[in-house]
Order: C-alpha cells, then structure tokens, then sequence
C-alpha cells in the first residue's frame, strides 16, 4: 500500500502535520519558542508526559494516594508546580470553561470562560513556573480547587438514562474510593489521564452529539411555524440560497420571497456565541442593504439557548440591536409568532 498523508497547509507551503494513513500516526508540530533552553519544555502550549506526571505525582503524594483530597492540602502543590491544576481538570473531564462554570456555581466566585482559559493557557505555556500571589488568581484557584474536592469525593450523582455525566468515568464514578483504587491497584492512571488530556474530555461524545444539540432549538421552532400553519424553508448545512452569502437556518416563508430569517444556536461556549452574534449581525446589514431606512427587505429574528450567550453582556447588546429585540429563548418561543411579521 502506497504511503498516503494529507497536509496542513499555511502562506503556501506545507507545515510539518503529517497523517499517515498507513501507519496510523499523528504527527504534530513541534515550534521552537524564543528563548528556551534544550532542558526546557521547547513546545508552545504542548505538555510533555514527564511534565504531567511529575504534577500527578505530586499531587498523589500530597494527598497520601488520594485519601485527603481537601482545599488545603491541593493549594499547597498548585502554587508550587501548577501543572498539578491541569492534572486535576483531567481527572474531572471538564474543559476550562465547564470547570469555570461549575465552580462559579458551587462557590459563589465569579469565574468567567475567557478568565479560565487565560489561567489554563498561562500553566501550559509554563507548567512549572509557580503562580502569581494576586489577589484574583489566588481566589480563582481556590473556587476551583473546591469545587474539584466536592465533586471528586462525592462521585457521580444519580441522572436520567439517556444522559452520560462527566463523573461516570472509572476513577470517578464512585468518589474518593474509586480515585484511590485507580491510584493503588497499579493501574497505570497518570499515563490514562494523560491520553484523556490530550483527547479532550469526552470528545469523541461531543463531537458526536453536537448536532443533536443544535436540532433541539431548531425542532421547537418547527413546532412552532408549523402549529400556526406558518410557511418555512428550513436549511442545511452548506446550503446555497441567491442573496445570502451564508445560509440562515430559516428563511420563512421561502428562498425566493424572504420576509423573516431566523438563526438558532445552543452553546455553553462563549467563543461560540460571538460567533453567532457575528453572523446575526451581518443578516442585519444584508437586511437594510440599498433599503430605505426603516424598511429593511427581512427581518432578523434569533432563538437561543445555552450559558455561552451570557458570559458577555455587550454580546446580548448587538444581539437585540441587531434583531430589534426579536431574541427568543425556550421559553419565549411561545411569542415567535406573536412577535414577528
């Protein structure tokens, strides 16, 4: 079989991402950075296994094999050799936003997405550079900490049958006592938290289930057109309609005479979020384009859902700027129709 590779591509030449189909190896980058010596961790953001196991080592013996895992004893080896941090979040199976959120909620300590993912950054760029003393990295940590203590001694709570929780993993299924047995029973478990790091949490689910998500919104507001006996071409990804350059996800009540469209999204990711406001906004535009003012051809209407719409409030400002207030979540698209065109 013939040796077969597909290749990432930037300013015209080839960068050195490589897969080999043959041989099943992923090949990644390697970048020098400025300034780091051949003993130091030469890769932009990349930890090396040494340096994680060092911070999974660390963190086992400060806690005697994972029996004392408390605030106190945790804040000790994070300020030291903050690579334990992410080793923790590994063994929760949470991205830095996900962990942001549940802390926020189990603390009280305002935690925002891009602050969490600032803090994560910062340690792999570093990962055994001790951490700032400041006041709000130390208050960030320490909501994080707690809230990764609670959730891996109480294990995995009780859900519905047709949801997977992020605690329903060997090591934490069952709290404190399925994390000591993954310690002691000689399972290799700072090589599989590494693998997990490196997969991100859950991603094979995620990926998969992320349409899914999204058809939940767009379901509803079938629903809804369709009991007002409301015409509506519902589009597909990579859809071609003449006056769009983008597709939205409805256009009611057809391609050819469009009166409303209509952009739903479901997202615990802020990034994600400003994205859809982006587009809403260039609807906006596309709307009043060589119009009379006052007199757009179509009006813009957005259904959302998700905490990714509300970690930035000036996001929430374009959005209802940019729909005239025409924003509607789960529960307000009961008014869809009462309130459009």
């Amino acid at each position: 079989m013939g040796r077969m590779g597909s290749y990432i591509h930037h300013n015209g030449g080839p960068q050195a991402v490589e897969l080999c189909l043959d041989e099943g190896i992923s090949r990644r980058p390697r970048v020098q950075r400025a300034g780091v010596r051949e003993d130091e961790t030469p890769y932009q953001g990349f930890i090396e296994y040494p340096v994680f196991e060092c911070g999974y080592e660390a963190l086992k013996r400060a806690t005697g094999g994972f029996r004392e895992v408390t605030p106190t004893t945790l804040e000790a080896v994070v300020s030291d050799g903050p690579i334990a941090l992410i080793v923790l979040r590994t063994m929760l199976g949470f991205t830095p936003p996900e962990w942001a959120y549940i802390a926020t909620q189990r603390t009280g300590v305002a935690i925002s997405q891009g602050a969490a993912r600032t803090l994560d950054r910062k340690i792999r760029m570093a990962p055994t550079q001790p951490l700032g003393q400041g006041r709000v990295t130390r208050e960030t940590v320490r909501a994080l900490l707690e809230a990764a203590c609670q959730l891996l001694t109480e294990g995995m709570p009780l859900v519905d049958a047709d949801k997977i929780h992020r605690l329903d993993k060997a090591d934490t299924q069952a709290g404190s006592r399925t994390l000591r047995a993954m310690a002691e029973l000689g399972v290799p478990y700072a090589m599989l938290l590494y693998e997990r790091f490196l997969g991100r949490p859950f991603a094979g689910h995620r990926d998969a289930v992320s349409e899914l998500v999204g058809d939940v919104m767009e379901s509803a507001i079938e629903d809804v057109l369709n009991a007002a006996g409301i015409s509506y071409r519902k589009t597909k990804r990579a859809t071609s309609i003449v006056g769009f350059d983008q597709a939205p996800d409805f256009v009611i009540p057809s391609e050819f005479n469009p009166q409303v469209v209509i952009e739903a999204k479901i997202t615990e990711d802020d990034g994600t979020a400003r994205d859809k406001v982006t587009r809403v906004q260039h609807l906006e535009r596309l709307s009043t384009q060589g119009q009379p003012p006052n007199q757009p051809k179509f009006e813009v209407v957005a259904c959302i859902g998700g905490r990714g719409f509300g970690v930035r409030r000036e996001d929430m400002r374009k959005l209802l700027y940019a729909t005239q207030g025409k924003v509607f979540t789960f529960n307000l698209l009961d008014k869809l129709v009462e309130y459009t065109r």
